[in-house]
C-alpha cells in the first residue's frame, strides 16, 4: 500500500495491549495453581480492562469507541468486501476488529468477576465474607443438603459454582484470542499492511484519501 505514514495507536494504547497479552498469559499458565500469581495476573487484567475502557471514552482518536464501534449492517459489508479485490480499508480498528475487541474486554470481565467469586468463596480477596453472588449462590447450592452438612454446602456450592463459570470464561477468552490472531493475521494479508508492527511501533501506512 503506498501512501504517508502516520502514528495511528498511542503509546498507551500500545502499552495495555501487550501488557494484558503477557497479563493473560500469565493468567492462564497459572490457572491450575493454588498461589498467589493467578490472583495478582486477574487483578492486572481487571485493572487493565478498566483503564481501556476510560481511554476508550476520553483518550486518543483511534482508541476510541467511537471510533470503531460500527453498526451491525456496516460490519457485514466490511466481512464482504474481505472477497473482493478492493476490501474495505479503515485506519484504525475494522469494524470486525472494533467488536473483537468489546467481546474481549467483555469476556475479560466476566473471568476476572468470576475468578474473584471463587477467591471470596475461599474466604480471600475483596468478595470474601458475605459476598451477595456467594451468599446467593451458597443458598441455593445448600438448600438440599442437611443440617449436618448444611454449612459445607454453602461453601463447596458457591465455589464449585463459580470455579465452573470461570473456567467457561477463560476458555471463551482464550477462543476469542485465536479467533482475534486471526482475524489479525487475515488483515495483514488483505490490506498488505503488518498489523502486528503497526500495534508495535504505533505507525501505519495509509493512502492519501484517508
Amino acid at each position: 500500500m503506498s501512501g504517508k505514514i502516520i502514528r495511528v495507536w498511542d503509546p498507551l494504547v500500545r502499552l495495555f495491549h501487550w501488557s494484558l497479552l503477557v497479563a493473560f498469559i500469565v493468567a492462564w499458565l497459572s490457572g491450575e495453581e493454588e498461589s498467589l500469581v493467578h490472583a495478582y495476573a486477574g487483578y492486572a487484567i481487571l485493572g487493565l480492562v478498566g483503564f481501556r475502557i476510560v481511554w476508550g471514552l476520553v483518550g486518543s482518536r483511534y482508541a476510541r469507541f467511537s471510533n470503531f464501534l460500527y453498526s451491525p449492517g456496516r460490519t457485514a459489508r466490511y466481512m464482504r468486501s474481505l472477497t473482493s479485490r478492493n476490501p474495505e480499508h479503515y485506519t484504525g480498528h475494522n469494524p470486525a476488529g472494533g467488536w473483537m475487541i468489546m467481546l474481549l474486554l467483555g469476556s475479560l470481565l466476566i473471568a476476572v468477576y468470576t475468578g474473584l467469586e471463587v477467591y471470596g468463596a475461599e474466604g480471600q480477596g475483596p468478595l470474601a465474607d458475605g459476598s451477595p453472588g456467594v451468599e446467593w449462590i451458597a443458598t441455593a447450592r445448600a438448600d438440599a443438603d442437611s443440617d449436618d452438612e448444611h454449612e459445607s454446602g454453602h461453601e463447596n456450592g458457591a465455589e464449585e459454582f463459580w470455579e465452573e463459570l470461570h473456567e467457561l470464561s477463560a476458555n471463551l477468552t482464550l477462543f476469542l484470542v485465536f479467533v482475534h490472531i486471526a482475524g489479525v493475521l487475515v488483515g495483514s494479508y488483505v490490506h498488505r499492511e503488518n498489523l502486528v508492527r503497526a500495534m508495535i511501533t504505533g505507525r501505519k501506512r495509509v493512502s492519501a484519501e484517508e
